[in-house]
This record gives C-alpha cells, sequence and structure tokens, in this order.
C-alpha cells in the first residue's frame, strides 16, 4: 500500500482554505484523499470549550490539534492523502515537524489574501455575528503576515481565481517547495 500525506493548507479565516481544500481534496493525485476540516474537531468539544480565538484557550488549541494530528497520521499511514484545512500557524508547527521527521510528508501552505479582501470574505460568514467576526478575522489576518522562516510557504490569494490558487497550491506540492523537515 501506498504511504500518504499530510498537506496543511492554512490562514486567517477567509483567505479560501475551505474552498481550495474541498477541491485538492476532489482532484487528489492520489487514489484516495480525505479532507480533514478542523473546525469539526472544535465542533466536538461539548463541555468546557473555549472559543478557539481567546488567549486562554491555547491548551484547549494544542490538545485539538494533536487530535486531528493523530487523526491526519492514521489517514496517510492508511495511503491517503490528507488534505488539512484549518488554522495552523506557526506557534502550533511543532506537532507537524515532529511527524515529518517521524517520516511523514508534511507540506505546510500558508493562503493570505489583502485585509480588505479578507475582511470583506468574513462579512459573509455565518459563524459568529458580524462584529466578532470581523475582531476575529482582523486579529487572525495579523497573526498571519510575518511568518519569518515560513514566508515561503505563503500563496498570496489576493487576486488570484478559485483555480489559480488550486493550480499554485498544486505546484506547490508537486515541487516540494512547502515540505516540513
Amino acid at each position: 500500500m501506498q504511504s500518504g500525506r499530510i498537506v496543511v493548507v492554512t490562514g486567517a479565516p477567509g483567505t479560501g482554505k475551505s474552498t481550495i481544500c474541498a477541491i485538492l481534496a476532489r482532484e487528489s493525485s492520489m487514489e484516495r484523499s480525505v479532507h480533514m476540516h478542523t473546525d469539526d474537531f472544535y465542533h466536538a468539544l461539548s463541555k468546557g470549550a473555549i472559543p478557539p480565538h481567546l488567549p486562554e484557550s491555547n491548551g484547549q488549541n494544542l490538545v485539538v490539534i494533536q487530535a486531528f494530528l493523530a487523526a491526519a497520521l492514521r489517514f496517510a499511514r492508511g495511503g491517503y492523502d490528507v488534505i488539512v484545512d484549518g488554522i495552523v500557524g506557526p506557534w502550533f508547527i511543532g506537532p507537524w515537524m515532529d511527524a515529518a521527521r517521524a517520516g511523514c510528508p508534511v507540506h505546510y501552505i500558508v493562503l493570505r489574501a489583502g485585509k480588505a479582501q479578507t475582511l470583506e470574505r468574513a462579512v459573509h460568514r455565518d459563524k459568529l455575528d458580524r462584529k466578532t467576526n470581523l475582531e476575529l478575522v482582523e486579529a487572525m489576518w495579523g497573526q498571519f503576515q510575518d511568518l519569518g522562516a515560513y514566508e515561503a510557504h505563503v500563496i498570496d490569494t489576493t487576486r488570484l481565481t478559485i483555480p489559480d490558487t488550486v493550480r499554485a497550491v498544486q505546484a506547490m506540492i508537486a515541487q516540494k517547495t512547502a515540505l516540513l523537515s
């Protein structure tokens, strides 16, 4: 059985992650693929959940990231192309680096759109009320602006169409320019 890989597609809310990941999973070059929408893991928290954008949620967020990483690794070991759709900033990259060092190919790709476009997209999201949504998206947008060593993993989606963005992500995967090591 062919070993799978993990492709983490991240960025602030409103950068196109879910749309792009759904297409990537459908158009995967591998025989099997899975689109892991990490928000599902947060929605599974029933009691004591802390909104993940709040500073006091850091411990909870690490547990959730470790849970979806464990699931992603299991799928990859089963031969799946695992497309991870979620907010995985460099502040939580450690567990993914560990998976890469253990031999699982992990691609880390950041989608970034201009602030105005990101906020415009956020207005149409129905997860939170408008004010909270805009505050959250603006804060998350800022956190993905200076990624240091991970700037080379960024695709600016501001002026790209959805098909153009998919092709750009597919090219990074094929060229292995976003592999963690």
